[in-house]
């Protein structure tokens, strides 16, 4: 039996790291989306909603899928693998979201449940269509 090649033991470990990424991204997206500047952990400024989870979906997200794109090209696989990770991050989002821990609905039922949806969608959509095109 033939060891494998250093190179792709590292990549597929780099894979799988890209994955595990996506997914826990999505679980602190979703969990740190109720945060609000009221004085707990943010400055008191009226109970205003702080949605930084839209930008770290808008931009980890997209970033996931371009480099997974680029690691499949290395690996000699299809760049049809760079949609994995938009959607494990969108399975977690939507299983946690509305069957949360203990049954809770997670996601909320406003504009920030949707724009976490389009922050984080949106753009890794626009970048696997942009790799898979630029495969053929």
């Amino acid at each position: 039996m033939t060891e494998p090649d250093g190179d792709v033991v590292l990549d597929g470990v780099l894979m799988t790291l890209f994955l595990v990424n996506s997914v826990v991204l999505g679980m602190l997206e979703l969990f740190f989306l109720p945060l609000r500047f009221d004085g707990l952990l943010l400055p008191d400024l009226g109970a205003v909603p702080a949605p930084f989870s839209l930008l770290v979906a808008a931009v980890t997200t997209p970033w996931l899928v371009s480099q997974t794109a680029r690691l499949a090209r290395r690996m000699g696989g299809h760049a049809g693998f760079a949609a994995l990770p938009l959607v494990l991050w969108l399975l977690t989002v939507m299983v946690l979201g509305f069957s949360g821990p203990g049954g809770d609905h997670v996601l909320p039922a406003d504009w920030r449940g949707i724009a976490l949806l389009a922050a984080g969608a949106l753009p890794s959509s626009l970048v696997l269509g942009r790799e898979l095109a630029l495969a053929k």
